[in-house]
């Protein structure tokens, strides 16, 4: 029997991977990965190594999750050592949990190896704090995509009255209804919101407003997939230190030059 490493990729940024992570990747006979996954891992496999995309884009899935799991099962049997690699972390909103119960049907040995999260990655590259001693003291993260569309079977009332900060996962397509339903249960209109699109990567793009404006400023900023939506008092200090690097780049831009002795 072979080994099933269940590995999150990370954000985006290739130096996020950790050692072990890594190392499995290095090691593997099989790498199964995601749409997400940077090329760059790859790039790190052995010469021999089978590589199968499993990738699934918004509302199309080249791959179901019930073939997905039959071939980790199928190679882990075959004694290979095995890579399931997703981006972010396995077991956040990566169906991770669902793999890991196949194998372990299955008799095959597993290992998940845990890798760093969009909902909190992303904003620390936008220089948003998902937590704060002041204004974010809990934070909760949240699918805006379910099974059938729409999150409606998320209890929006709790988290709009009991939680300081949101990291929403996938809502892009249902950004208009998550900021309505979250004004409705009594969030302000004006808290604000930031938009990180392609987070930590060499395309991250950042657009901040509130949830009453940030709808509009998504169209016409054009922000697209894959993008984490953050909600909270906390963007303000990722606006704030954007604001004191743009000033400290402006001043030291306005200095003369010493000339050389």
């Amino acid at each position: 029997m072979g080994k099933v490493y269940l590995i999150g990729a990370g954000p985006g940024d290739p130096d996020l991977i950790t050692v072990k992570a890594l190392k499995a990747i290095q090691q593997a006979d099989v790498i199964l990965y995601d749409r997400l996954v940077n090329q760059e891992l790859l790039a790190e496999a052995k010469r021999d190594s089978d590589l199968i995309y499993c990738g699934k884009l918004p509302k199309l899935h080249l791959m179901k999750q019930d073939t997905i799991n039959h071939l980790l099962v199928k190679y882990g049997k075959k004694g290979k050592n095995v890579v399931r690699l997703k981006g972010g972390d396995p077991f956040v909103f990566g169906r991770g949990a669902e793999e890991a119960v196949a194998l372990a049907k299955n008799g095959v040995a597993y290992e998940v190896v845990p890798g760093i999260t969009s909902g909190i990655a992303a904003p620390a590259y936008a220089d948003i704090p998902i937590t704060h001693r002041e204004l974010g003291r809990s934070f909760a993260v949240v699918t805006g995509h379910c099974k059938n569309g729409e999150p409606s079977d998320i209890k929006w009332e709790y988290l709009a009255k009991s939680v300081d900060t949101l990291a929403i996962y996938m809502g892009m397509s249902n950004l208009p209804y998550i900021t309505e339903k979250l004004i409705n249960c009594g969030k302000s209109a004006k808290t604000p919101v930031a938009i990180i699109q392609e987070g930590t990567t060499k395309n991250q793009k950042v657009v901040s407003g509130t949830l009453q404006s940030i709808v509009h400023l998504v169209e016409q900023n054009k922000i697209e997939n894959p993008a984490m939506i953050v909600v909270g008092e906390v963007v303000k200090v990722g606006e704030k230190l954007q604001y004191l690097k743009e000033r400290y780049q402006q001043q030291s831009a306005e200095v003369p030059a010493l000339e050389a002795y």
